[in-house]
């Protein structure tokens, strides 16, 4: 096992995806060369996954709920599956996170649903008793302040998994499944400043109104997200001890 990880993009806006990858890496904390960033979007899934001592999955502005979806959006969802499926088996170590825990879900057998939106900015989060005793989530605290845009949700725990986080408004906000597989529906890696640049790639795509950008802004450069980047070390630092 290497020191390696690799960093799966579901983004197509290119910008927003290297930023993204930057911010990982950063909540990783690990060097440049040490993230590998592979555009999902327009190439298929490596298959030497046991390269890397973990993967990391970004957000998207796909949905899993989505209808019509094109034969590249088709595509990334499947690899999204083998990859959910390398982890649940234990043949990788992942992190899944916001449009990718849909994607688990349903691979899972539970239902992807629009009932449980959250606005853009900071929500605040609290584990379970499972989660106050998992490997990754137990080294935060019971309640925590994390980053959240999402139109869609996990409706209830699928099968075979452990809810470790919830709120009122997303009671799925993380869970566990099979040997090493994470699924957080919040984002664990930006910081505040980067989550607005973030905004600004998708001031137009519905997750806030556009024209209150300089408000919604405002407010997230309030939250304080040091907590949800401990996520990040810490299954950095497992998977390169595993």
């Amino acid at each position: 096992m290497t020191g390696r990880f690799l960093y799966v993009c579901a983004r197509p806006q290119r910008d927003a995806a290297t930023a993204e990858w930057a911010s990982f890496r950063d909540g990783l904390g690990v060097a440049d060369d040490d993230l590998v960033h592979h555009d999902l979007v327009r190439e298929p899934l490596p298959a030497d996954l046991g390269r890397y001592a973990g993967v990391v999955v970004g957000g998207s502005p796909f949905n899993v709920t989505d209808t019509g979806k094109t034969d590249a959006q088709l595509r990334l969802e499947h690899d999204l599956e083998t990859l959910a499926s390398a982890a649940l088996t234990g043949r990788t170590r992942a992190m899944f996170t916001c449009f990718g825990i849909g994607v688990v879900t349903r691979l899972l057998g539970g239902a992807v649903t629009l009932d449980h939106p959250e606005g853009t900015g900071p929500a605040e989060i609290a584990l379970t008793a499972e989660g106050m005793r998992d490997e990754l989530f137990g080294i935060l605290e019971p309640r925590f302040v994390a980053l959240t845009a999402h139109k869609e949700g996990t409706a209830a725990v699928p099968p075979g998994a452990t809810l470790l986080a919830s709120n009122e408004a997303c009671p799925v906000q993380a869970y566990r499944a099979g040997v090493s597989l994470w699924a957080t529906q919040f984002h664990p890696e930006p910081t505040a400043d980067a989550f607005v640049a973030r905004m600004t790639v998708y001031r137009a795509a519905g997750y806030f109104d556009a024209d209150a950008f300089d408000e919604v802004a405002a407010h997230v450069r309030t939250a304080s997200v040091e907590q949800p980047t401990l996520l990040l070390r810490t299954f950095a630092a497992q998977a390169i001890s595993a």
